[in-house]
């Protein structure tokens, strides 16, 4: 992870969703607020906040609802950037099972780590997760490659 800066117009506009997003958080048992904004390819942003719930289990992570809130207004997407604001020095990344549903929009994505004291890091998603499984490996393997098998 590097450090960065907020230069860059379009990762204050990323910030700046994320951290609108992080103030609607509903986080009554861990007290931790998450926002999170993403840019996909076509330039459209979209962000989400940390939902919990009692259970735990059906806790849904700001990243997740960013990103199906894209998919439920656009279909099919490609991700470009991801911004991940929080309290926390340094900034948290993605949870593993973030990591996983990223993997399945886009794994050539910059994502940027921050809080709201202005510390923010810049990774490529390959350096988070460098052997994501995604949709690639699904792919049915051509006849050809079956008759090798045998």
């Amino acid at each position: 992870m590097k450090k960065t800066h907020f230069n860059e117009p379009s990762i204050k506009e990323l910030f700046e969703a994320a951290k609108k997003a992080q103030k609607k958080s509903y986080s009554p048992y861990s007290q931790c607020q998450v926002g999170a904004a993403i840019r996909t390819t076509q330039g459209k942003i979209f962000s989400g906040c940390n939902v919990e719930n009692a259970s735990y289990g059906a806790t849904v992570c700001a990243e997740r609802v960013a990103i199906q809130k894209a998919v439920s207004e656009m279909g099919s997407i490609q991700l470009k950037e991801l911004m991940v604001v929080t309290h926390a020095s340094p900034p948290w990344p993605p949870c593993g099972m973030c990591r996983q549903v990223i993997a399945e929009f886009g794994t050539e994505i910059t994502l940027y780590l921050a809080n709201l004291k202005g510390e923010i890091q810049t990774a490529s998603f390959k350096q988070l997760f460098p052997q994501a499984f995604d949709p690639s490996h699904l792919k049915k393997p051509k006849k050809s490659e079956k008759n090798n098998k045998k």
